[in-house]
């Protein structure tokens, strides 16, 4: 469980390789970086907007698909080719007049460092780098791209009393 007052919380973001997709990327013939997603998390984020959460993407990749696959899903904040993350980050909170405590960021390597330290709640998948986990106050069971953001969508849903309080819960 997440050792934070979950009911604070009022967007997440999240990075994307290693973390919405396993850190494992194949190469499409023409060069296109191909990633996993898992089900499970999509499910979640869309269901997290629908309970009123902000979520987030945040990513140095540039691929097209990973644009596509979190707009579908109705994702309004998909930053992508962030090469320092916290200035994106930074400008996020800003426009949406948030606190850092306020925000959960889910990452797993050093280009997600300076945001896991800006956030209230920094939190990371079972597999993330040792860095990230020390910065972390909660690391899933969950490998990135096997569900870990589904992992602590669902902890921040139970704690404000949203999973399953609905009938938003039961279709996409």
């Amino acid at each position: 469980m997440i050792n934070y007052n979950l009911a604070k919380i009022r967007a997440i973001v999240f990075d994307v390789d290693g973390v919405l997709s396993r850190q494992t990327i194949s190469l499409h013939p023409d060069g296109e970086p191909m990633r996993t997603v898992n089900i499970k998390d999509g499910y979640a984020i869309q269901l997290a907007m629908k309970m009123g959460l902000h979520i987030a993407i945040l990513t140095g990749g540039t691929t097209r698909s990973v644009r596509l696959r979190y707009e579908n899903l109705g994702v309004k904040d998909v930053f992508m080719g962030c090469a320092v993350k916290i200035v994106k980050y930074n400008e996020f909170i800003a426009a949406n007049g948030y606190s850092g405590d306020e925000v959960m960021y889910m990452g797993d390597d050093i280009p997600d460092y300076e945001v896991m330290r800006a956030c209230g709640c920094p939190v990371c998948p079972a597999d993330a780098c040792s860095d990230i986990k020390d910065a972390s106050i909660y690391v899933s069971h969950l490998n990135g791209g096997d569900g870990c953001a589904r992992d602590v969508i669902e902890q921040v849903l139970r704690a404000q009393g949203k999973w399953l309080s609905s009938e938003k819960a039961f279709g996409w």
